[in-house]
């Protein structure tokens, strides 16, 4: 298949979701997009090598992931900037998104970066935890010990009673599992 063509490929099977997924890590719809969009530019940019990949869409999140870390960076340094008086923030319109959504995001973007990539990945992605450990670069035992810790903040942080307890639960059978729906605004 010529590779341009599996990128297309690609792009209409999983442009969607990966765009779901990275918002829910950056919390902003712009942002996300930007990223993956930027993700399908490296690709295509190098078709003859993401043609010889064996998970493309792993891939685009790996570089989606990094590119939206990158980002982040340079949003702290123009923070800085701000908070000094050297510049003037714009204002940021944001698309309109259901109360649910909005809450899940917000709770998201509560908890620590590594932590919030860890859920995005395990309940958004619908990765196993060996599948976050290996896009995470860490072990399964942090991923367990991550998703175990945010499930119970996002529990607080949305005023759930009784959060999931197993680290090891698919995303499948967890109880109090965010509507995925919301993810797909």
């Amino acid at each position: 298949m010529d590779p341009e063509q599996q990128v297309s490929q690609v792009y209409a099977a999983s442009a969607a979701r990966l765009v779901a997924q990275m918002y829910a890590v950056t919390g902003d719809y712009a942002e996300a997009q930007d990223v993956v969009q930027e993700a399908f530019v490296r690709a295509l940019t190098s078709r003859s090598r993401f043609g010889e990949l064996s998970n493309p869409e792993a891939w685009l999140r790996t570089v989606a992931l990094n590119v939206a870390r990158s980002r982040h960076r340079r949003r702290m340094l123009f923070h800085g900037l701000v908070r000094s008086g050297k510049l003037t923030p714009a204002q940021r319109h944001d698309p309109a998104l259901s109360a649910d959504h909005v809450a899940l995001v917000a709770a998201l973007q509560r908890l620590p970066r590594p932590a919030r990539e860890t859920v995005v990945l395990h309940h958004v992605a619908d990765l196993s935890v060996a599948e976050v450990a290996t896009a995470l670069g860490c072990s399964t035992e942090a991923v367990k010990t991550r998703l175990v810790r945010a499930r119970r903040a996002l529990a607080g942080y949305l005023g759930e009673d009784d959060p999931p307890r197993s680290p090891a639960t698919s995303p499948r059978s967890v109880p109090n599992r965010p509507d995925r729906e919301a993810f797909h605004a």
